[in-house]
């Protein structure tokens, strides 16, 4: 029997880096079966190893770049 894991979804300020703590931008899926989160500095540092025994690597760090809308001037 085979089981089909549903995708995991974008990434929370809840989920934290399993290295440091801080909010994970990285989720990599490991061919055993674990998943490991990353913040971007330690998702960068692990890259080549992780690339090695990954399965899936999902980067959201372009997240980090994204300018936020401006907010509508009030007092106009």
């Amino acid at each position: 029997m085979t089981t089909a894991l549903a995708p995991a979804g974008q990434l929370t300020a809840a989920d934290r880096c399993d290295r440091c703590g801080a909010q994970a931008y990285i989720r990599v899926v490991l061919a055993n079966g674990g998943e490991l989160l990353f913040c971007a500095h330690h998702g960068r540092k692990y890259e080549a190893g992780l690339k090695r025994v990954a399965a899936e690597i999902h980067d959201e760090t372009a997240r980090l770049q994204a300018t936020p809308a401006t907010a509508p001037d009030e007092d106009r």
